[in-house]
Order: structure tokens, then C-alpha cells, then sequence
């Protein structure tokens, strides 16, 4: 296992020194899951919301946080991201909302808290807007499914 990057050698948090790397084209891939009630999820997907389109309003908060993510987590670089994408897909069967996100960068240092900003604060405002209807949604799960560029390569989540 390698050290942790973001401690120096008196244990003190610091932002890691990016400077003397290589510019590699970087991607990342994470996602999001929210379980709803049926009803919920029938209201989103028919359109019939008061509030509007959910999803564009959930994909719009997604890539607001992917470029703000420097500004939320202490230790983050801000990045010039050159691409953020959301794909949402209902999964009806289940009752279910998944929230990919895709984050890419020439850059220093990798995107994947770009990405895992991104697919929270889109799991997290699609909660908010439907809050009213159902206050027991549960957002499942959060990962990191895929990195790549970079020192250490690919890495992509197994199964």
C-alpha cells in the first residue's frame, strides 16, 4: 500500500505539489444510486414534477459541483476540466435513479474527485427536489467505477 499524499512527514494535512508532473489527458467515471417509491419514480419520468424537469435540473447541478469540486474539498487542485457528461438512466424495475458521471482534463493530477463530487451532488439534488414527495428515497451508493491517465495507468472498479 502507498503512503498517504495529502500528509506530510509531520502527519499536517497539505495540498500535494503537482508541479514537476507531466500533463497526461485524465479521465474519470463514477456513479450514484438513489432508491425511491414507485410513485416517485413514475412522477419524475412522466414529466408530471412541479418543480419541472428533474433531470436536467440534477444533470445541471452535477456539473456545477464537477466545477467546483476544488472549492468544496480542501486538498483539491482546481482543474480546467476540458469535459463533464451525466448520463441518468431510471431504472424502473427496481425504483431506481443512476447517475453517471464522466470527468476529463489535460492536467497534473487526476479527476476523480471531480467525478464523485459530480454523481453525489446530482444524487443529492434530485433528493432535494423530490423531497416533498418522498422523504424515505435512500441514495445507495456513491463509487468510483473507472480512472485512467496519469503515473499509476487504469484502474476500474472489479464486477
Amino acid at each position: 500500500m502507498t503512503s498517504l499524499t495529502h500528509l506530510n512527514e509531520n502527519g499536517e494535512a497539505h495540498m500535494v505539489d503537482v508541479g514537476g508532473k507531466t500533463e497526461t489527458e485524465r479521465e474519470a467515471r463514477a456513479e450514484a444510486v438513489v432508491k425511491m417509491l414507485p410513485e416517485t419514480l413514475k412522477m419524475i419520468v412522466e414529466g408530471k414534477h412541479k418543480k419541472g424537469d428533474v433531470f436536467a435540473v440534477v444533470r445541471i447541478a452535477g456539473i456545477q459541483a464537477a466545477k467546483k469540486c476544488w472549492d468544496l474539498i480542501p486538498l483539491c487542485h482546481p482543474l480546467m476540466l476540458t469535459s463533464i457528461k451525466l448520463h441518468i438512466e431510471p431504472i424502473e424495475s427496481a425504483s431506481k435513479v443512476r447517475i453517471e458521471t464522466v470527468c476529463k482534463v489535460a492536467g497534473k493530477t487526476g479527476v476523480e474527485m471531480e467525478a464523485l463530487t459530480a454523481a453525489s451532488v446530482a444524487a443529492l439534488t434530485l433528493y432535494d427536489m423530490c423531497k416533498a414527495v418522498d422523504k424515505g428515497m435512500v441514495i445507495e451508493q456513491v463509487r468510483l467505477l473507472e480512472k485512467q491517465g496519469g503515473k499509476s495507468g487504469r484502474w476500474q472498479v472489479e464486477g
